[in-house]
């Protein structure tokens, strides 16, 4: 498990520091790439290597003996150098490299941090150095686990830096796929000494822009206050989701750089996205009025009759991403939430979530491949390691551990140190249905889901950094009904449990809201039952390998017409899932109740408040203000058309920081995008029908924050443009465009205060919870 780094406060300026002189003829949206860290100029060093420790000594022979020291191996992200061994410079000839050259003959390197002390090196003439089977060759098109669909692949093309066993004042390079060292021409079991030697004309590495500049100044309001946005609800990796195959296209970053991590989306969406069914009925409909019967047809020929959307990638994004109408591809690469963090975000809440069915029924079919299995606990263990990962990525292009921005935190006072030094704090949640593997119908190999075995679980995922947790989300579980979203959920929900739906019209009175309210989609799946977890009544096991054959037995129940009525979920919590509950309130952890269907809604407050424990409605449920009266958080958005007078926008916002002033709750409250989470996004506010009246006074560039301290322009992907006035929420790095929106409509900037006080807000929610664990004493 990664640790957060303490640290001072350390101004970030967004400027690009490289050692190299840009090439004139690199890619445009590569050439004014703007970062937020320094690094170090080795042109200023002269090439010197500093270390971090040394540990040997010299001996009466002059031998050294002991252990080698630790050079550092972080300063030379971003830099351009030549490899020199001995008098003899690397340098390519046709398609490989050797140790042959003098120094007017070296290749040039930039060298573009895979992680941590590991590089690739890109040559002034964009080829990559590379050592696949033995011999070092220059490739200048680079195959990936993405690229082949194989989580096992591990490119060639990475290097990392360790003290030379034969110079210990020099480096040699270990390649990544082979665990073999840098020779003079050739992988080898001994490698040869490697001194870097800054050089000039480098070829700038591919990569987006940033499209802003400045440097952070406001960390913290007059009274003490943390200055900063929450986001409560986020999906950065849903690429490692459903099998990680690509059902959902791109990735928040990747080893080998934008090119393998917002790739065309071809790869598994098929030619014009025939193949990405998921987001062509999710886009179209969403998950209620989906018509499934007239997709039949193209389910069996594994591919849409019609084009469904263009799926270029990096550098032309034809039509990607697209936040509100694209859900199956990524809307928050790591230089997009940047950008965000820069106009004010400083609080993430990073929720792995994945869909087991999903994942089966398009595996199952041949429609599309995995890297891994379906199940929810795999993607969710693996969405952990990769936001760990992403950190460390981070730190990397920012010049060692600790330096990004992108930090990982597990306690209150983490959180608010992280954001007081101008950094982003990032939260570990989990949100998928089979939590912990536990099925409500089990199948054979899954683990006995008791007591122990819970509480278990929860010390295994709260010491990998897991501090958010959904009991349940959309099918039903051991512990509780799933919140029961209708239409294909709802036979996504029978699929996996092997029971008939479970809605009935008695139902809390006042109903409470949630996803299990108002009509029954499939009708004739619906056989309420008295007791929730019964034996199932049907045998989908082979659901995983026989999708369309499992669920064409039942084609007659599943085309019965739908039931009218103000229905809900038929159960409530067990008395497994209150466990679960005491159990993570007897851990201070952070509960999230929005997607617990209405009974179980209902019997989770009762237990919240007979322990006076605050939770969090990440989906903007607040049970009528008692949230808030327990010291919770929920989620807001801004309206998006202007009316006659001004403020139109904000108006909602502030009846909400009044609602929640009203019942005993700070004033505050910040966003829940649930970006990458199939929920879409916030339109444009321009456009043919967008809006009832006339719109006027777009956003123009360039802009400053909120704070005024950094400076926006046009936000570009590559190739392409974005406006947000007729795109709206395109990428969470669009964040800017929409407080600005907002901004110049508001009668008052103090109307959007509460917004920036709302990652203080979060935290106070989360403090309250750590301190009635310990006054629970559980």
């Amino acid at each position: 498990m990664a640790n957060v780094t303490r640290f001072g406060f350390v101004p970030l300026t967004l400027l690009v520091h490289i050692a190299c002189a840009t090439d004139p003829a690199a890619n445009d949206e590569a050439g004014d790439t703007q970062d937020t860290t320094t690094g170090t100029d080795t042109s200023e060093t002269g090439g010197t290597v500093p270390t971090t420790s040394v540990s040997g000594t010299v001996s009466e022979t002059g031998e050294t003996t002991g252990e080698p020291p630790m050079l550092d191996t972080y300063k030379f992200a971003g830099g351009c150098y030549s490899l020199r061994s001995g008098d003899a410079y690397l340098a390519a000839s046709g398609d490989s490299f050797s140790f042959a050259a003098d120094k007017a003959g070296a290749a040039r390197f930039t060298m573009r941090a895979a992680d941590l002390g590991t590089y690739l090196f890109y040559d002034q003439d964009g080829g990559y150095l590379v050592a696949d089977s033995g011999p070092l060759v220059r490739q200048t098109v680079l195959e990936s686990d993405v690229t082949l669909i194989d989580d096992a692949y591990v490119s060639g093309a990475e290097w990392t830096l360790e003290t030379s066993v034969v110079d210990w004042s020099q480096y040699q390079l270990r390649n990544r796929r082979n665990d073999l060292l840098l020779g003079t021409d050739a992988l080898a079991d001994q490698g040869v000494p490697v001194t870097f030697e800054p050089a000039d004309g480098c070829k700038q590495y591919p990569e987006l822009t940033l499209d802003a500049s400045g440097q952070i100044a406001q960390t913290m309001f007059d009274d003490g206050d943390l200055y900063g946005i929450v986001d409560t609800h986020s999906h950065i990796h849903s690429n490692y989701a459903f099998g990680g195959g690509g059902l959902f296209h791109g990735g928040a970053y990747h080893r080998l750089g934008v090119e393998h991590a917002l790739p065309d989306c071809s790869i598994s969406h098929g030619e014009m996205g025939r193949k990405d069914f998921f987001g062509y009925i999710f886009d179209a409909s969403g998950n209620e009025d989906a018509d499934l019967a007239s997709l039949l047809p193209d389910l069996v020929a594994k591919q849409l009759s019609e084009d469904n959307h263009a799926t270029a990638g990096y550098p032309d994004f034809t039509e990607w991403p697209n936040g509100p109408r694209r859900s199956t591809h990524q809307t928050q690469y790591w230089l997009w939430l940047q950008r965000a963090y820069l106009a004010g975000l400083r609080l993430v809440v990073q929720h792995a979530t994945t869909n087991a069915i999903i994942c089966d029924f398009m595996i199952g079919e041949g429609i599309q491949k995995s890297r891994y299995g379906c199940d929810d606990m795999t993607a969710v263990d693996r969405i952990i390691d990769e936001t760990y990962a992403m950190e460390r990525y981070i730190d990397a292009q920012s010049g060692g551990p600790g330096l990004g921005w992108f930090r990982v935190v597990h306690t209150p006072a983490e959180a608010r140190e992280v954001i007081a030094g101008g950094k982003l704090a990032v939260i570990l949640g989990i949100e998928t249905s089979n939590l912990f593997d536990c099925k409500l119908t089990p199948h054979d190999g899954d683990p006995t889901c008791d007591e122990a075995y819970v509480e278990a679980q929860l010390d295994h995922y709260y010491d990998l950094g897991v501090r958010a947790v959904f009991p349940v989300h959309k099918y039903d579980n051991k512990f509780s009904p799933g919140d029961g979203d209708r239409a294909f959920i709802e036979l996504g929900n029978f699929a996996n449990s092997g029971h008939w739906s479970n809605f009935t019209l008695d139902c809390p009175e006042p109903q409470v809201g949630g996803f299990d309210s108002g009509n029954v989609n499939f009708g004739g799946l619906n056989m309420p039952r008295d007791v929730y977890d019964s034996p199932a009544p049907i045998d989908n096991s082979k659901f995983p390998t026989a999708p369309l054959t499992t669920t064409g037995m039942y084609l007659g129940q599943i085309t019965e017409p739908a039931l009218e009525g103000p229905y809900c979920q038929n159960a409530t919590l067990t008395p497994l899932g209150e466990h679960v509950l005491d159990e993570m309130m007897a851990r201070g952890m952070i509960i999230e109740v929005d997607h617990l269907p209405q009974w179980s809604y209902v019997r989770a407050y009762e237990l919240l408040q007979a322990a006076n424990y605050p939770a969090s409605g990440s989906h903007g449920r607040n049970n009528s203000g008692l949230l808030y009266e327990l010291g919770g958080v929920s989620a807001s958005s801004l309206g998006v058309c202007r009316g006659d007078a001004p403020g139109a926008t904000v108006e909602g916002f502030k009846q909400k920081i009044q609602f929640i002033m009203d019942n005993g709750g700070y004033p505050a409250e910040g966003f829940g995008f649930d970006l990458n989470g199939f929920a879409g996004a916030r339109g444009p506010r321009f456009g043919d029908g967008v809006c009832p009246t006339p719109q006027t006074d777009p956003v123009t560039y360039p802009f400053s924050s909120f704070a005024g301290d950094i400076e926006f322009t046009p936000p570009v992907v590559g190739n392409r443009e974005l406006d947000f006035n007729t795109e709206g929420l395109a990428h969470i790095g669009l964040l800017p465009e929409l407080i600005e929106d907002a901004r110049r409509d508001a009668v008052d900037e103090a109307d959007l205060e509460p917004l920036f006080r709302s990652a203080e807000g979060y935290i106070r929610m989360w403090e309250l919870a750590e301190a009635r664990a310990a006054e629970l004493g559980r």
